[in-house]
């Protein structure tokens, strides 16, 4: 179903992707349930395995995200963020309304409803501004992708810090946060945000280039920042309101490119429909030469590794199954430890454990940032296979995971750290690599049955063998009880979650080898270009 494309000036089109970045800058919610999740736990007196399983619940709306992948391609923007904002205003306030007690706790089956309502609303907002900017920015797609998955993986430490630092960790009070802000920050983009004609020129898209470059450097800049006030302890009201004054600043500062483009060009910045797009309505993705290659390829039954495949051609590669299987060993056991970051905390002496959830989104950061631009750099110069930096993960992830075991002093911190990194490299790393096996004619679906390990990984290693192993644990301390008190809590999960990575290891160097040759003609494919 095609839409009307709108006509915009830059300043316009600018103010659409800096309010996409703010979406994304807040869409990180989902991984924030450590924050609250001794809170649900001691009020509704839940079992481990029970929290566990509210989280799992959280996830699996991930799952859903195939319905906003559908919905993309039949709704405007607007729409789809509407739907994500509401749905996320809904699924996070219900759960503020427990917490903060103005309500009496919900059956156990309707708080699952709930946050899986939450976990899904993610979807709809992160497809809305992805489809969009890609679109808008198509031949610049990696910077965009990799500026709006920055900002996801910032925005953990964003809306936790923040908290921490207007409301001394409160969980009512975050979890208002997390039904309110999204909500406001969609609603804006809403009136931002839509589908625009692409750039045309080389003269526009290396003026975008240098407009990326900006974006990306304040996204370090407030990495760096949250770091720092991260790791400075704890600080007083006054310094608390300093800082988070500061923060809204920088997060904001991306609005200075679209009000110089409206001061130089003295056009406004509100976007207007225009019929330019019946004369232009599809601008192709791919290059002529690139997309005749991709219809040669469509007459090999079946087709080789490198092009275009559908959903069922995909999925009878024993390649497509190994990236699933390597991603669930990474993307699994990560997200396990991010649900589980406040018993762990706990469990070890942590009575606050806010600065080890913004250590793992801060740091995901950084692995998304680095390894989306090392990957690329490495095949361009050398052709060397992306799943090579998957595997290299896998092995820092399993030694963060033995250092969390071993509960040392510390570990728990370099241990955040490491979980995060490598968290951010599966996702960063995992997106082209699917592209660059399967092709982009059905990436969308491919991507989204990809991301089913979310949900997958979070029922397998958190339900149940974090739920199991921790609840088993507990009836084991005086008393018995829901709680457990000490380093042997989660120390079998750690080190059983280790082992998992070295599986992923073993697969990623297995996906390495096989596609050393794809990768060899996408080296020689590049340098040709340049």
């Amino acid at each position: 179903m095609a839409f009307q494309v709108c006509s915009v000036s830059p300043a316009g089109k600018w103010m659409g992707f800096v309010t996409a970045v703010w979406v994304q800058a807040i869409s990180g919610n989902n991984y924030t349930f450590s924050n609250y999740s001794d809170a649900l736990k001691n009020l509704m007196a839940l079992t481990q395995l029970q929290l566990n399983n509210l989280s799992v619940a959280k996830d699996v709306g991930k799952a859903f995200g195939l319905l906003a992948g559908l919905a993309s391609d039949r709704l405007p923007t607007p729409v789809i963020l509407l739907i994500g904002s509401v749905e996320g205003f809904i699924g996070y306030g219900v759960q503020w309304l427990v917490v903060s007690r103005r309500v009496q706790p919900l059956p156990y089956w309707a708080m699952c409803i709930f946050l899986c309502m939450g976990g899904n609303s993610t979807t709809w907002m992160n497809t809305a501004v992805l489809v969009t900017c890609i679109r808008n920015f198509r031949r610049s797609r990696g910077p965009v992708s990799g500026i709006l998955k920055g900002y996801v993986g910032l925005s953990t430490a964003i809306f936790t810090d923040l908290c921490s630092a207007l409301f001394a960790n409160d969980p009512a009070k975050f979890l208002l946060m997390l039904a309110v802000i999204p909500f406001v920050v969609c609603l804006v983009a809403i009136v931002f945000l839509r589908e625009v004609l692409p750039a045309s020129t080389p003269t526009v898209e290396i003026a975008e280039a240098k407009y990326f470059w900006v974006i990306n450097v304040v996204a370090v800049v407030i990495a760096v920042y949250l770091l720092a006030f991260d790791l400075t302890g704890r600080h007083g009201r006054v310094f608390s309101q300093v800082f988070a004054a500061i923060l809204l600043i920088l997060l904001a500062s991306p609005l200075s490119i679209p009000v110089y483009l409206m001061i130089v060009n003295r056009i406004p910045a509100n976007p207007t429909t225009s019929s330019d797009f019946e004369s232009n309505p599809t601008e192709p993705l791919l290059t002529q030469e690139t997309m005749e290659e991709n219809d040669t390829a469509v007459e090999k039954k079946p087709p080789v590794i490198g092009e275009d495949h559908d959903i069922f051609e995909a999925m009878a590669s024993a390649d497509f199954w190994i990236l699933f299987i390597s991603f669930l060993c990474g993307v699994g056991t990560g997200l396990t430890v991010m649900n589980n970051m406040g018993q762990v905390g706990l469990a070890l002496g942590y009575a606050d454990v806010s600065i080890f959830v913004s250590l793992t989104s801060i740091w995901g950061f950084f692995g998304r940032i680095l390894s989306g631009s090392l990957s690329e750099y490495f095949i361009k110069r050398g052709g060397i296979p992306r799943p090579v930096w998957n595997a290299a993960s896998q092995i820092l992830m399993a030694v963060g995971y033995f250092l969390m075991a071993m509960a040392m002093p510390g570990s728990l911190y370099v241990g955040s750290i490491a979980v995060g990194f490598c968290y951010g490299i599966r996702l960063a790393v995992t997106v082209p690599t699917a592209s660059e096996l399967f092709g982009l004619k059905h990436y969308g679906l491919i991507y989204n049955i990809l991301i089913l390990n979310l949900p997958l990984g979070s029922f397998l290693f958190s339900g149940l063998l974090a739920g199991f192993l921790y609840d088993s644990q507990a009836m084991k301390t005086a008393g018995g009880g829901n709680t457990c008190i000490g380093a042997h809590c989660y120390r079998l999960v750690f080190i059983v979650m280790a082992v998992a990575c070295f599986v992923g290891f073993g697969l990623d160097v297995l996906l390495s080898v096989r596609t050393r040759n794809l990768y060899s003609k996408i080296h020689l494919a590049r340098n040709r270009e340049s």
